[in-house]
């Protein structure tokens, strides 16, 4: 039976902590491959994303090539209105009839997920994951059952690449190369200019 890794998130823009905690869950967890789910319309962050998600999803694809365990996914794109997880995990679970569904998440969403759409159905579909770079387990308190796994802390975050980019830093060692050359080319995350 696969297993099968479900990575979402905004990734506005991908970072080498990214592909760092991808790669340790992978790893921990004996997946087979990771697949990374760009959002399309984040309904916790539809004020605070920047990029296009067509963007974001060039931009996970440039950052994912070349590693056979990873995988870009446009599923949230295609489907119309919020990026609802529960949705994408149906879609995924249709999809890989027979394979296990393993949601990765960070710490901090951990909280939130009885927030989300239809948190018993995200549960019946996949078992979930927590990323810890603090190497905290699972909190006894959970709203939910989860399996802690340790990964590399990566002092990196989307926040400072985009202020980076915005200020005219270089943002050379924060992201993958070609996330850096794509984030160039279509000038994303530049500061519109002050009238």
């Amino acid at each position: 039976m696969a297993r099968i890794g479900v990575f979402g998130g905004t990734f506005d823009p991908p970072h080498l902590g990214h592909l760092v905690v991808a790669s340790d869950a992978c790893r921990a967890l004996g997946l087979d491959r990771v697949v990374w789910v760009p959002s399309a319309v984040p309904p916790h962050k539809r004020d605070t994303v920047q990029a296009p998600a067509e963007a974001r999803l060039e931009m996970v694809r440039a950052a994912v090539d070349g590693d056979p365990r990873f995988e870009a996914c446009d599923i949230e794109l295609r489907r119309p209105g919020p990026s609802y997880t529960v949705d994408t995990l149906r879609e995924l679970a249709a999809l890989h009839p027979g394979a296990e569904l393993v949601l990765l998440i960070g710490a901090d969403n951990l909280r939130e997920i009885p927030t989300w759409r239809d948190p018993e159905g995200i549960l019946a579909l996949a078992r979930v994951a927590v990323l810890s770079r603090d190497g905290a387990g699972v909190p006894p308190d959970a709203p939910i059952p989860a399996t802690a796994v340790r990964v590399t802390r990566v002092d990196v975050s989307a926040t400072e690449v985009r202020r980076r980019a915005a200020a005219g830093e270089t943002i050379r060692y924060l992201v993958p190369d070609a996330v850096r050359a794509l984030v160039e080319r279509r000038g994303l995350y530049r500061e519109l200019p002050r009238l």
